[in-house]
């Protein structure tokens, strides 16, 4: 970690630093939020959605992981927030999370043997991924998360310009990048269980990549457990949030055992 800036007045739980750090010779930046109190205290590594500016870290996310317990880290994707480089949608951007973890799990504050990863939409593959090449952690969550990269570009014709532009070009062009943004295609490789969250009704992230991974988790005899929400789309309700979270954050304690 290259500095860090405490931003004021966050929580009453917690300290929040804007955190810059050197991966790929690239400065990027993200949150890292610490809760007041001794510790060590579990730690999540929350990988955000979307690109750029849409979809950018939630702090009210951060904030519930806090209430929680959880140190939190939280990076933007270079490119972002005065950071260096482009963000390419899971191919080498991917690395700002994988090369931050093991100065991030090394934090005098964070307890080694309660490590986690939550995805959110694309945020998924870094997270997968992660769980893929680091086998310190005990859980990964893929919340409405991105499975298969040809499927969301089949799915989405709204980012088919935006995937061409940060991938190459389409599926038929670039096979080799649009696989190796897919975890379900490397899901054997994971290490640790998988909870699958995802809204029946989700239309930015369609349900068929949770049925997906679950498949691909099957064949490969890996622990997980999904949690589909029926009528529910990409963004829950506040209650339906609420009641999500509580079942997420006891699956993950139940991990720890």
């Amino acid at each position: 970690m290259l500095e860090q800036r405490e931003i004021p007045e966050f929580h009453l739980q917690a300290k929040l630093y804007l955190v810059s750090y050197v991966v790929s010779g690239l400065k990027v930046k993200g949150y890292l939020a610490v809760p007041h109190g001794m510790g060590p205290f579990p730690l999540i590594v929350y990988c955000r959605g979307g690109i750029k500016n849409v979809g950018m870290t939630k702090l009210a996310w951060v904030s519930r992981f806090v209430q929680e317990g959880f140190v939190v880290f939280a990076p933007f994707y270079r490119g972002n927030r005065g950071g260096e480089g482009r963000e390419d949608f899971g191919g080498d951007d991917r690395m700002d999370v994988l090369g931050a973890i093991p100065w991030v799990i090394g934090l005098p504050m964070v307890d080694p043997s309660r490590l986690h990863l939550f995805g959110f939409s694309r945020g998924s593959v870094p997270a997968l991924f992660a769980a893929m090449k680091f086998s310190c952690f005990r859980s990964v969550t893929v919340w409405g998360g991105v499975s298969d990269m040809v499927l969301t570009y089949e799915e989405r014709e709204d980012l088919r310009r935006m995937l061409k532009r940060v991938i190459g070009g389409p599926p038929w062009k670039k096979p080799e990048e649009y696989e190796r943004r897919s975890p379900v295609l490397w899901i054997h490789e994971v290490t640790c269980p998988v909870l699958i969250v995802h809204g029946s009704e989700d239309r930015s992230v369609g349900v068929e990549h949770a049925n997906r991974l679950a498949s691909a988790l099957t064949q490969a005899g890996k622990t997980f457990e999904m949690m589909i929400y029926e009528g529910l789309g990409h963004h829950f309700p506040p209650m339906e949030m609420e009641r999500a979270w509580q079942r997420m954050f006891q699956w993950m304690k139940e991990q720890e055992e």
